[in-house]
């Protein structure tokens, strides 16, 4: 489905959907159509809906991939050089924009795909949870006897979205049910991730993004909602958002764990641009998790990041348009809002974003709203 373009008097150039998975969901590819005309005002351009390769576009292009784009060289084919020319991020192997790299290998010696940084597992020891990655079942199962020691772990497919195909382990016959059920058509290049498992678990979401001269950062909670299998999956997002950098956020009068929860994402947000050669984004999301792990203990890390749109991208692209038209406006609250079936009804103010039924997930909605923080 391709958009009209906007209207002309637009500045010389074209916003384009760039679609970079193989299966792109009805609902998502219709939340990105929404995106790029939003993006596209920001930025003074046109929308030209879905990124066809054989169209001639007039100016400049703007991309909003589905997915993080994968080679420093193809990117540079689409005439991508920097976070000034897309909605999301770049880099140069697949394993690095999964959760397969929030944590190290069982050993220097387990085996890893090229490209694997071992400075990276170093740097963000103290930004995770404790776990480990494994590219091969023997180094997988390895993983899970040592984890067990301390508690239950979980098993995670790195391609699952919205906490989708995890499995809980809490013994030995149980891991090895588990690993001999795991799919290992990309365990070589992509991994599968064992984590320790925690009860009472709160997520935050803590993030930035750099889109028309403006910046944007955010720090909030994410919810839980049933879907219409009744398994318990992302249900949207609850941000504090800033104009300018993680330093400004800090100044909104933070509770502690908001500010702990940013402490964890900017560490591993550094090491990612110091350890990954080539990577940029002008959209970064990390989801950081705290719970108490089989003793009673708190922990706080970082599950995975986002370097794409995301479900909370309405939300961001929401609060930038305020900055954009409030000059003074430091702070914003942006909430977006999933409901499956017809279980609720979304606040009044809501501004829809997706309506429709989706063939894997049925129907499904999608909401956003803005509200002034504080004072």
């Amino acid at each position: 489905m391709n958009a009209l373009p906007s209207s002309p008097g637009k500045g010389q150039g074209t916003v384009v959907v760039y679609p970079a998975r193989e299966n792109e969901p009805e609902h998502e590819k219709q939340v990105h159509f929404g995106l790029g005309r939003r993006i596209a005002q920001l930025l003074g351009l046109q929308f030209g809906g879905q990124y066809e390769p054989e169209r001639r576009y007039p100016g400049r292009l703007y991309f909003i991939p589905s997915d993080t784009l994968i080679g420093m060289e193809f990117a540079r084919g689409l005439g991508i050089a920097s976070e000034d020319d897309l909605f999301g991020g770049v880099a140069s192997h697949p394993f690095i924009p999964t959760k397969a790299i929030s944590h190290a290998l069982l050993s220097p010696d387990a085996v890893a795909p090229a490209g694997w940084s071992s400075e990276f597992g170093r740097l963000v020891q103290e930004a995770v949870l404790q776990g480990f990655t494994s590219f091969s079942l023997d180094d997988a199962h390895e993983a899970g006897k040592r984890l067990l020691q301390y508690g239950p772990l979980r098993i995670k497919p790195v391609h699952a979205t919205a906490g989708r195909g995890q499995v809980l382990v809490s013994d030995l016959d149980e891991l090895a049910l588990a690993l001999k059920a795991l799919p290992t058509d990309r365990l070589a290049d992509c991994g599968v991730v064992l984590e320790e498992h925690l009860e009472e678990v709160k997520t935050y979401s803590v993030g930035q993004v750099r889109l028309a001269k403006l910046v944007a950062s955010y720090v909030g909670t994410q919810h839980l909602t049933p879907d219409n299998h009744g398994e318990m999956v992302y249900g949207g997002s609850d941000l504090i958002v800033a104009r300018g950098g993680f330093d400004a956020l800090l100044e909104a009068n933070l509770p502690l764990d908001f500010q702990t929860a940013i402490a964890k994402a900017r560490l591993y947000d550094q090491a990612a641009s110091q350890c990954f050669t080539g990577f940029f984004a002008s959209r970064r999301n990390y989801d950081v998790a705290s719970g108490l792990d089989s003793q009673g203990k708190q922990h706080y890390g970082v599950l995975e990041q986002s370097w794409r749109t995301g479900g909370a991208s309405s939300a961001e692209i929401a609060a930038l348009e305020t900055f954009h038209a409030q000059n003074q406006t430091q702070f914003v609250r942006a909430r977006t809002l999933e409901i499956f079936g017809q279980q609720s009804q979304p606040p009044s103010h809501a501004v829809e974003t997706f309506h429709g039924e989706d063939k894997d997930l049925g129907l499904i909605r999608k909401y956003v709203m803005v509200e002034p923080y504080g004072n």
